[in-house]
C-alpha cells in the first residue's frame, strides 16, 4: 500500500475541473510521466503558481466542493499520481473523478465544510497533513498547532486502496 500524507497544497475554491488538473491537449501523451510538468498549469486561483517549488513538493491537496468536476478522465488522477500526490481532501468531489482515485489506489476524502473550513485554517504556516489509514483519521499540523479529525470511506474504496488499485485488486481476487 502506498504512503499516504505529506504537506499539504491548499487549492481554496470550488469546481476545480479536470481541465485545470491536466489540460486536454496533453491527453494524447504515452505515458503519465509526460504529464508530470503540466499539472494544474491552467488553475487559475489568485497568488497561485503551478510551478512554484512549494506546489512541487505537496503530497496531499485540501480543496473545496465538487473536486474533479469536468470530463471523465483518468489522466487527472494520473498527474497527481506522477507528482507524488495521492491523497484529495474535498467537501465533495464529482463522482466519476472521485471513483477514478480510487480505482488508481489513491485517496479521495470527503469531508464536511467545517471539517474542511478547520484545514483551511492552517493554510500559509508549513501544514503537512498525516493519514492513519487503519482507523480513518487525519491529522493536520503546522505552525498553528496540530488537529485530528475522523473520515469515512466506504470499505470497497478502501480495499482498492489496500489493494493499490482497481487492477491489482481485481488481480488478487479474479
Amino acid at each position: 500500500m502506498k504512503k499516504f500524507g505529506g504537506k499539504v497544497l491548499f487549492l481554496d475554491r470550488a469546481d476545480i475541473n479536470t481541465d485545470e488538473i491536466i489540460p486536454a491537449k496533453y491527453l494524447t501523451v504515452n505515458t503519465k510521466e509526460e504529464l508530470k510538468p503540466h499539472m494544474l498549469e491552467d488553475l487559475k486561483i489568485d497568488g497561485f503558481a503551478p510551478r512554484d517549488p512549494a506546489v512541487l513538493a505537496s503530497k496531499v491537496i485540501v480543496s473545496r466542493a465538487n473536486f474533479g468536476c469536468g470530463s471523465s478522465r483518468e489522466h487527472a488522477p494520473w498527474v497527481f499520481e506522477v507528482n507524488d500526490i495521492n491523497v484529495v481532501i474535498a467537501t465533495s468531489f464529482a463522482r466519476i473523478f472521485r471513483q477514478n482515485m480510487f480505482n488508481c489506489g489513491m485517496l479521495a476524502i470527503e469531508m464536511p465544510e467545517a471539517a474542511i473550513n478547520e484545514l483551511f485554517e492552517h493554510k500559509g504556516a508549513e501544514a503537512a497533513i498525516a493519514i492513519d489509514f487503519d482507523t480513518d483519521k487525519l491529522t493536520i499540523s503546522s505552525g498553528k498547532g496540530s488537529k485530528t479529525l475522523s473520515y469515512q470511506l466506504m470499505e470497497f474504496d478502501k480495499a482498492l486502496v489496500k489493494a493499490g488499485g482497481w487492477v491489482e485488486f481485481a488481480d488478487a481476487k479474479y
